[in-house]
């Protein structure tokens, strides 16, 4: 009988520290959503509805709900890092933009009306200074008039000092966006990779000793699409990208060539290279975690990595090998 009310004991507390440990999950998860840093009002109300909707599932305090909780959490953490991250920066731009746009503003209106002003002005001193013989009524009909240019003349320098500085301020916000825009011309939005024009220009332009090209075939986004969605896709794109980036030496030149390969220039010989395929082979396939609307999702990539040593062949040539080979089934 000892025993067994020992044991019956030990249970209940098993049964007590496991309501409490649950309890202080779901709490921090909570606590996770209340304190959230508010930034775009939209994507914050939507990640603190995930996360509420996530202690909902984990509530039940089953195992698979508690596995798939954890993997849950580090991915809405990780996504709403991301976009605060995105949003200061957005936010910094935007500030240095205005201080620019507001310190030429200030030089504008420092600046003098030039020589019609002047002119304008001394007119104006030689119709207050007219003799003060002849007729009175005729003397205050010029008084009368050159203090209405004098003030109407205020008022247009005013007006026009005003609108230099707005213009200034609409060329220096169309200058970021033109900035933006030769970015992305040159960049993957998505992947912040170059694009395979870039690539390409920088294999014609490559010197005499060329270097090696690692090609990569990530079979899988357009699955995850039509499986998941077009956001979960962007997501894999982005994360297989920030795992490849980090697989290779700082020096590469990464770029996607389309919408499931990628091209990676390499200053380093062919043995080396060919090693380092076959270790991205290794580690940057299988499953990746990813979100769809607050919940965990695992699209799968299957890669197929290969080394072309350009050689002696010309950069025509070159780019019909890399075509042959992510063309190859």
């Amino acid at each position: 009988m000892t025993s067994l009310r020992n044991t019956m004991s030990d249970l209940d507390r098993c049964h007590r520290s496991r309501d409490l440990a649950l309890d202080c999950y779901l709490g921090a998860i909570r606590n996770i959503a209340q304190y959230a840093v508010e930034m775009d009002p939209d994507k914050t109300a939507l990640h603190r509805r995930y996360l509420e909707d996530l202690a909902a599932l984990i509530s039940v305090g089953t195992l698979e709900a508690l596995n798939e909780g954890r993997a849950t959490v580090r991915e809405l953490l990780r996504e709403y890092r991301d976009q605060s991250l995105q949003y200061l920066g957005k936010l910094r731009q935007e500030l240095s933009g205005a201080l620019c746009a507001l310190q030429q503003a200030i030089e504008a209106l420092g600046q003098s009306d030039g020589d019609h002003d002047g002119r304008l002005r001394t007119a104006i001193v030689q119709l207050r200074g007219s003799p003060e013989t002849g007729a009175g009524e005729a003397r205050e009909t010029v008084l009368a008039a050159a203090t209405t240019i004098e003030s109407s003349l205020e008022q247009l320098r005013k007006q026009h000092k005003l609108a230099v500085s707005q213009f200034l301020i609409e060329i220096r916000m169309l200058h970021t966006r033109i900035d933006l825009l030769e970015s992305a011309a040159s960049i993957d939005k998505l992947t912040q990779l170059f694009t395979r024009q870039e690539i390409e220009e920088r294999i014609k332009s490559a010197p005499g000793s060329k270097p090696s090209l690692l090609l990569l075939k990530a079979g899988g986004l357009r699955t995850a699409e039509a499986q998941f969605g077009r956001p979960v896709a962007e997501e894999l794109a982005g994360a297989f990208s920030r795992r490849l980036r980090n697989s290779l030496p700082p020096s590469s030149v990464l770029g996607r060539w389309s919408e499931e390969e990628f091209l990676a220039m390499l200053d380093v010989d062919q043995p080396e290279a060919t090693a380092l395929a076959k270790r991205i082979s290794e580690t940057l396939a299988g499953t990746y975690t990813c979100l769809k609307s607050g919940k965990t999702v695992r699209p799968l990539i299957h890669l197929r990595v290969g080394v072309i040593d350009p050689g002696a062949d010309d950069a025509e040539r070159v780019l019909q090998r890399i075509d042959e080979f992510l063309n190859a089934r």
